[in-house]
């Protein structure tokens, strides 16, 4: 965590000041105080500077110049759309020798809700709810979010006439930064068409006003996002920069220097690992009964590292938990009876999933300690109820807002 922190991230990558202008700083996500704080804590005392930091409900740090508003995380809500609705204004309010500064971090696409005219908030929640539990990449999510929103998808940077500098904690796999909140200063190369296909793909009926949009939007009767040759990002009197300045890879290192000082072997499978997160457990399970019966591909003790962000399909009513525990559940089943083989699975942010769990932890003796206390374990991950399984056991990972978020970490200890 040490290694994704903004205080320790951000001030390396500060821009000087405007020599005759503002500098107007917009925040948004789940690390948008930390890093908004560590931007108050490193400006020359007398260069102007305002702001509004938008970040999840109980992310929320003091702040002095930037003021701090919180809003609902995952499925949006008013708070996130009328703030949204202020900092496109400021943005537009800028003049060409002001700065816009803006700090972007993983959960900024549901902070960042301002819908396209038309379309009601309470339809955005609706398909964002639809979306979640249907098993789609955030990738594709971010598709339809962006042709839904007036602020995402480089909408942000269209909306001022000054220079912009994007400073992102990136929490998506590949950190392009179109991927990271929605990309609200970067260049969208999706479409409207890309928008229906991925509802048509996971059987999304959306509201009568989202169709009726991304309809308009194919047709060529709403106007697209900004692409990456739009004159937007290529303007000959300012200039519009997406900086990732922290990302998973680097955490990822940070935990094998761990593991090394501890004599233990890190084995990196990097930092993009996608899927069903049921189905990702069966591989790495299936690795670690090969590294305890045979030494291969790693002799033990070795811990097998990595990063990315899962899905979870949710397939009827569904429990309580999140991706990482879901992973943990599976991987609990996939290796009851295996001895010697320990893990974690938790996301940056702190939380994981719809409860106040970063994660949990498994033992070899997860799944029969549970049925001890009368929890089938392939009943509960059959439910998507992997939170009441961890929670049994009081092997959740409990840790609060870590105000910074760079997805998800999982460490497969194999002694």
């Amino acid at each position: 965590m040490a290694a994704a922190d903004p205080m320790q991230i951000v001030p390396r990558h500060l821009p000087a000041p405007p020599d005759h202008g503002h500098t107007l700083v917009l925040a948004v996500g789940k690390a948008a105080a930390s890093m908004a704080r560590a931007v108050e804590q490193n400006w020359p005392d007398r260069k102007p500077i305002s702001g509004i930091a938008l970040t999840r409900y109980g992310h929320a740090l003091p702040l002095e110049r930037v003021r701090v508003v919180e809003a609902a995380h995952p499925v949006p809500d008013g708070a996130g759309e009328e703030t949204a609705r202020e900092m496109l204004s400021a943005a537009g309010a800028l003049r060409s020798s002001d700065l816009l500064l803006a700090l972007v971090s993983g959960g900024g696409s549901a902070l960042l809700s301002l819908p396209s005219p038309g379309i009601a908030i309470e339809d955005l929640r609706r398909v964002t709810r639809d979306l979640l539990r249907c098993g789609a990449a955030i990738q594709e999510i971010n598709a339809v979010r962006k042709h839904l929103s007036a602020i995402q998808g480089g909408r942000l940077a269209a909306a001022c006439r000054t220079s912009v500098l994007a400073l992102i904690v990136s929490d998506v796999t590949g950190d392009d930064p179109t991927h990271i909140a929605s990309g609200p200063c970067a260049p969208d190369p999706t479409t409207f068409q890309d928008a229906v296909d991925v509802l048509n793909r996971y059987g999304i009926k959306p509201p009568r006003a989202v169709l009726e949009h991304l309809i308009a939007g194919v047709r060529g009767e709403r106007e697209e996002t900004p692409k990456p040759d739009s004159a937007v990002f290529r303007g000959a009197d300012r200039t519009v920069e997406n900086r990732v300045i922290a990302s998973a890879h680097q955490s990822l290192e940070a935990a094998a220097q761990v593991f090394r000082a501890q004599g233990i072997e890190p084995a990196i499978l990097g930092d993009s690992i996608t899927g069903e997160a049921s189905e990702v457990a069966k591989v790495m399970a299936a690795m670690a009964r090969e590294i305890r019966a045979r030494g291969a591909p790693f002799k033990p003790p070795v811990a097998l590292i990595s990063g990315g962000e899962c899905t979870v399909t949710v397939r009827g009513p569904g429990g309580r938990g999140g991706r990482c525990s879901e992973f943990l559940l599976s991987l609990a089943v996939e290796l009851e009876g295996v001895a010697g083989v320990h893990a974690i699975a938790a996301d940056t942010d702190g939380i994981d999933g719809s409860e106040h769990n970063a994660g949990a932890l498994l033992a070899p003796d997860s799944v029969s300690r549970a049925r001890g206390l009368g929890f089938d374990a392939r009943k509960l991950l059959a439910g998507n109820d992997s939170f009441r399984f961890f929670s049994a056991l009081g092997d959740l990972v409990v840790t609060g807002p870590t105000l910074t978020n760079v997805n998800d970490y999982r460490a497969i200890l194999i002694t």
